[in-house]
């Protein structure tokens, strides 16, 4: 395979110095040597793959580096060469980009998707550290995608699904374009080679007969840009297949109407240019009205610049227009990647995706950090990674760029992590909007933030970016350990009191043994554990009292009954009221010990709780309410009455008048002349409820309520 590698190195002296080529060249040799009697699936010797995404490399004018580390890159994988083998030959540099491409053949994973999870993982915090890393791997991945042939089918299924759904969002995420394209072509053809060739004859068809059409708006343009004395190079853009098979799908459209549509592109010497060539456009043919885009003064997340517009031609046919320079149209079709395909003649390039690049880079080590596991994390950035965006303002008028879709709480998140956990409301063009309200492209956003806030769990209902509800999920799992610990604190001492002890004066060596029992690392993880419903507090207590003494069910050592434990309404996550009776204070009320949810409130009389007993009385405990509860409690009526006019509102006012938030009303008939409502409402206790009851039997039309149980 010489020959391969000196038809490379001819290619690299157009860009790389003598000494950087003959390091290349190295890193072949020592590849070829490690790969020896390995082969592709077509036959081949192995060394032809890496010689094959050192060319791709090579295409984008790539550093000596990166097309070393392509040499490289699996050599850690399928030979018998590790890391610090790779690092004493070629240094830690080399060594650290191969080792980011290489996936975790060592490790034992449950199943393939933990495996894809975690490896994609690795991946991406390693181009957090260099960004070089995923050139490499979509170079990889690129010439994997080009010999799926050889594979059966329901690998290459797999392997295009995969790219698809990842590699192809990411490439389009860092805008490099042409590899994106690339991709989609490849992955259409294996994930359906039926439709593909049927679509790619349709395109083939359609092309001729719309060649005159074609040439006809052509010429139009140039004719009018000349004219104006403004120098522009106009090109007929195509649609690629699976673009064309993505609008049929998405938008419900037939080929034809896809096809209908004529888009150009008009490459300028610079912006100003650009501009003028739009007004010229606009004079041309009639913009249709909401079509524009300005992408030049508000560039997309990925650093894509240009102007479009779509107007209305001859006999009405649509035109697409992307208006934009030459150094524009090089990152749009390489991205990232143009840093180093054009670096010596622009800085531009740096200062767009590369910049835009680094805080997405930035915002992956945010996710990487508040995602509890590798699963979760590939489904926060999956869906960081398909943004058609909206552009919003701070106060201050800066731009922040969010997904379609996203709300109040994802501009908090955006700003910052702090900001969005302290959030309490916004005020969206000066006017106060819910929350949950999706933002749209204009509007400015002021975010009121309290200092005693923390997030809602219904958030995660409603945001959209990965930021968002990874920050919101890791403060969650904290409270909720925290809350848990608290709980299980009071459960534990409640449990031990019953027999005069409490847990400071438990002994070490009880509590070491029931710690190595358990597999628990510490007594903060047991009570964790007790809170979180896992570990009955009781069957604990037993375990930890002095040898010889036995636990007393239900009598403390003094002889007074066990009052069981005061509930205050503040401890969060891990106290949850059952919806089948809906215990309120000064209800007598029992809990049930649920694993995960910790403790189940449930009224002392409901049937749910009597079965729950009979199947595990070790786990359920009597319970109390503390002399002072610090929350609202919903509650729900069943309320018989006539049809008459204006009942409805009367029976709200006086709702609110007592101060009970109405959540739900649901009206059914039962007769002409009478119907049966069910009013859900957040109250203060049983005597608010009450009062609320009292006063609501006064109103005239009003013949029975009845409060709800299951």
């Amino acid at each position: 395979m010489s020959s391969g590698i000196d038809v490379l190195c001819t290619r690299l002296e157009s860009y790389l110095t003598p000494d950087q080529i003959a390091d290349i060249r190295r890193a072949y040799y020592f590849s070829e040597i490690a790969h020896a009697g390995q082969f592709r699936r077509n036959g081949a010797p192995y060394i032809t793959h890496p010689l094959a995404v050192a060319n791709i490399l090579c295409d984008m004018h790539m550093d000596h580096q990166s097309i070393m580390a392509a040499m490289l890159h699996d050599v850690i994988e399928d030979t018998d060469i590790n890391k610090a083998g790779v690092a004493a030959e070629f240094g830690a540099d080399i060594a650290a980009l191969v080792d980011g491409v290489t996936k975790l053949t060592q490790v034992h994973f449950s199943s393939k998707a933990e495996a894809q999870a975690e490896n994609f993982r690795k991946m991406m915090l390693a181009m957090t550290q260099d960004t070089r890393v995923i050139i490499v791997k979509l170079a990889d991945r690129l010439h994997n995608m080009r010999t799926l042939d050889v594979l059966t089918p329901e690998k290459r299924r797999r392997v295009a699904t995969e790219t698809l759904e990842i590699y192809a969002p990411i490439a389009n995420r860092l805008g490099m374009n042409d590899i994106r394209v690339e991709y989609e072509e490849l992955g259409f053809y294996a994930l359906f080679p039926m439709r593909a060739p049927l679509i790619k004859k349709a395109v083939r068809a359609a092309r001729g007969n719309r060649k005159e059409m074609l040439n006809t708006i052509k010429e139009s343009l140039e004719a009018r840009l000349a004219e104006e004395g403004l120098s522009v190079r106009v090109m007929g853009r195509e649609k690629h297949l699976y673009s064309i098979y993505q609008k049929m799908r998405e938008k419900r459209k037939s080929f034809s109407e896809i096809m209908d549509v004529y888009g150009f592109r008009l490459i300028t010497e610079n912006v100003d240019a650009c501009y003028r060539a739009l007004g010229i456009m606009h004079n041309l043919y009639k913009p249709i009205p909401g079509q524009f885009k300005d992408y030049i003064a508000i560039p997309k997340a990925n650093g894509y610049q240009s102007l479009h517009t779509v107007l209305k031609g001859h006999s009405g046919v649509p035109i697409e227009i992307q208006i934009r320079t030459e150094a524009m149209e090089a990152m749009a079709n390489n991205g990232i990647a143009a840093h180093w395909l054009y670096k010596s003649d622009s800085d531009v390039f740096t200062n767009t995706s590369q910049t835009r690049a680094r805080e997405w880079m930035k915002s992956l080590l945010e996710i990487q950090k508040n995602s509890g596991d590798s699963m979760e994390f590939i489904e926060s950035v999956k869906i960081d990674l398909f943004p058609d965006e909206v552009y919003v303002f701070t106060p201050k008028g800066k731009i922040l760029t969010l997904p379609v879709g996203a709300t109040a709480v994802d501009f908090a998140y955006a700003v910052h992590t702090d900001v969005g956990n302290t959030c309490v409301a916004a005020r969206v063009d000066n006017r106060l909007a819910p929350l949950s309200l999706p933002l749209s492209t204009g509007q400015t956003v002021d975010i009121v933030s309290a200092p005693g806030a923390r997030p809602n769990p219904a958030w995660l209902n409603f945001v959209i970016t990965s930021k968002a509800r990874a920050s919101i999920r890791h403060f969650l799992k904290d409270q909720q350990h925290s809350e848990a610990e608290d709980l299980g604190r009071r459960l534990l001492e409640k449990a031990l009191s019953a027999q005069g002890l409490s847990l400071a004066k438990v002994a070490p060596e009880p509590l070491q043994v029931l710690l190595a029992e358990t597999g628990l690392a510490s007594l903060t993880a047991l009570l964790e554990e007790i809170g979180m419903g896992n570990r009955v507090p009781q069957i604990i207590a037993a375990r930890l009292l002095p040898a010889g003494q036995q636990m007393l069910a239900g009598e403390s050592k003094t002889g007074g009954k066990n009052r069981g434990i005061a509930i205050r309404g503040t401890e969060g996550l891990v106290i949850t009221y059952a919806r089948c009776c809906r215990p309120l204070p000064g209800d007598a009320i029992i809990g049930h010990l649920s694993a995960g949810r910790g403790i189940v409130i449930h009224r002392e009389n409901c049937n749910n709780i009597l079965a729950e007993w009979r199947d595990s009385p070790d786990k359920c405990m009597t319970l109390r309410w503390a002399d002072k509860v610090d929350r609202e409690f919903q509650s729900e009526l069943r309320i018989e009455l006539q049809n008459q006019r204006g009942l409805l509102a009367e029976i709200a006012r006086q709702a609110t008048d007592l101060d009970a938030n109405i959540e739900g009303i649901n009206l059914q008939e039962k007769g002409a002349q009478h119907g049966i409502m069910h009013l859900s409402l957040q109250v203060h206790d049983r005597i608010h409820l009450a009062r609320i009851i009292k006063r609501m039997r006064t109103i005239k039309g009003v013949e029975k309520i009845t409060r709800m149980r299951a």
